[in-house]
């Protein structure tokens, strides 16, 4: 006889909660602090918090689907929800939880090795954190929290985006997703028949053209008024237009043909039947700000070599978030949890 549990009692996926039930405990915990600029809030990157002559950010993100490099995959993924706030990652701590029978003294100084390298590659202080080796994990987890600051005036959220605002989008995607299945599954993919050129060029993808969106967020700031900006985590980058929009509250009008897709991200994906809109996406960036600032930033990208592309443009909310192609025109879809996560369901 099947059991069918009552609604809160059913076990949950993998991946982030649902946004709904997320921020429904937003709203009933919420914080009273009045220095606390933006607290927990579904689709804003960092909390900000009033230090007086400027703002704190502050973040914290984990690292749970890879194991290669994993320090500096830490380090670099929680500074992106720093810079999209326009602001500079300063400090750094980690909590590392490593798995029973895996870990030894060189393991763990190889971890730290790639914290440190990571950090003087950005500039960022390793301020402290926690280290334990502890039962019932299969592989290494690294929780990150990332500090900054931001001047007053200079602070960026997800929720700025204007009606009229263009929607630009660096680099591609899924950036990370890519190299997670290449690194994760590569003997898989082998078996499949993906070519292992292929394979090796999207494993280099974090380095190259690299998870870091700091250096394309901090040249926008400069040259341009932004309104927002968003980085793609879990969920790929269809849920990071849902929900810049939903901070917003704003709707969004994307043209489908300008999302930029990795060749090999569509081929990894492909691969498993995944769908690379709803594949988890840093290395990406969604910024929107005037059409005319939009070609300046596009402009000063492609002098640093980095590839940006108009996407699409804010609209009102009641025309909601839509994905065109041609002359097709569909609601953007939605992923309840993130793509990649059905390739370590059960692992």
């Amino acid at each position: 006889m099947r059991c069918i549990l009552p609604v809160g009692m059913q076990s949950l996926p993998i991946g982030k909660l649902r946004a709904g039930t997320l921020q429904a405990i937003f709203d009933k915990y919420h914080s009273k602090d009045p220095r606390v600029v933006v607290g927990p809030r579904v689709g804003e990157d960092a909390a900000i918090i009033d230090m007086g002559d400027r703002y704190l950010v502050a973040t914290t993100d984990p690292i749970t689907f890879a194991t290669a490099e994993i320090g500096w995959y830490a380090l670099h993924v929680n500074a992106n929800d720093v810079a999209v706030r326009g602001a500079r990652p300063r400090w750094f701590l980690a909590t590392l939880l490593l798995p029973v029978g895996a870990t030894t003294d060189a393991s763990v100084e190889a971890l730290f090795a790639e914290l440190h390298e990571a950090c003087e590659e950005l500039e960022v202080a390793l301020v402290g954190g926690h280290t334990e080796v502890t039962h019932g994990l299969d592989r290494p987890i690294v929780v990150g929290t990332m500090l900054g600051e931001v001047e007053k005036d200079k602070l960026v959220t997800t929720g700025g985006a204007r009606v009229g605002d263009a929607v630009v989008m660096t680099k591609g995607v899924p950036l990370e997703g890519a190299a997670i299945i290449a690194r994760e599954k590569e003997a898989e993919l082998r078996a499949r028949g993906v070519p292992p050129a292929l394979i090796g060029k999207a494993k280099g993808f974090l380095k190259t053209p690299g998870l870091s969106v700091l250096p394309e967020a901090e040249i926008a700031c400069e040259l341009a008024t932004v309104h927002a900006m968003h980085d793609p985590t879990e969920g790929g980058i269809a849920t990071a237009l849902v929900e810049l929009a939903d901070a917003a509250g704003v709707g969004l009008r994307i043209d489908r043909d300008r999302v930029k897709v990795l060749p090999e991200g569509k081929t990894l994906c492909d691969s498993f039947g995944l769908d690379p809109l709803g594949t988890i996406a840093s290395g990406a960036l969604l910024i929107a700000l005037t059409p005319a600032d939009a070609g300046i930033v596009i402009h000063a990208l492609a002098r640093e070599s980095i590839d940006c592309h108009f996407i699409g443009q804010v609209v009102p909310r009641a025309q909601g978030v839509t994905l065109v192609s041609g002359s097709r025109q569909e609601p953007m879809p939605v992923f309840a949890q993130d793509e990649i996560s059905r390739l370590f369901q059960g692992a």
